[in-house]
């Protein structure tokens, strides 16, 4: 099992291919239906895995993969940790605008500020957009597969003069002052 690399591979024409990654199966297939179904003008893949490393017996036929979503369940710890774990995986090229955080159940009162605060930290310290969604609703579920679907979009060199890079500098996470000034 290796580092998932970004460039290793060609892309293809008219194609882009997202990973998901999340401990939410259930979440993970509705994101990935809504998506597939709002993009009319290319053919988009979504892959879907639990963690990574990804397995290595099928990494001479997996298409090249343009965006990382790692979605993070803000109501189990577990989520944040595999996703912690997973990042280890990625190659740094990865962090050039292709990778960013899905965040549900942040809305929920019983969820400890700090999974919230460490989240944001690792979402600054990497320079990736931090995206809130709902996903109790068919609503927040559709917002969610429009928000991936524009960052794709970039990533996978579909929109002219735009770059992952470039688009994740603007709508990178940051931290407000009060949790900068923890440690």
């Amino acid at each position: 099992m290796s580092l998932l690399r970004p460039f290793s591979k060609l892309p293809e024409l008219n194609m882009a291919n997202v990973l998901l990654v999340g401990n939410d199966d259930t979440f993970q297939h509705v994101l990935a239906d809504a998506i597939v179904k709002q993009e009319n003008n290319v053919n988009v893949n979504v892959r879907l895995a639990r963690t990574l490393p990804l397995p290595a017996e099928n990494e001479d036929s997996r298409p090249r993969i343009d965006l990382v979503v790692l979605i993070v369940n803000l109501r189990s710890e577990l989520s944040l940790s595999s996703t912690e774990t997973s990042l280890k995986h990625l190659d740094t090229g990865f962090f050039l605008g292709k990778v960013c955080f899905l965040v549900t159940g942040a809305r929920c009162t019983s969820v400890p500020h700090e999974r919230l605060a460490s989240l944001r930290k690792i979402a600054v310290s990497l320079h990736c957009p931090l995206l809130f969604t709902e996903d109790q609703t068919a609503k927040g579920i559709s917002a969610a597969a429009g928000r991936v679907l524009n960052i794709l979009r970039v990533s996978a060199g579909l929109v002219p003069l735009a770059t992952g890079l470039g688009l994740s500098t603007l709508i990178r996470c940051s931290l407000p002052p009060d949790l900068d000034c923890q440690d």
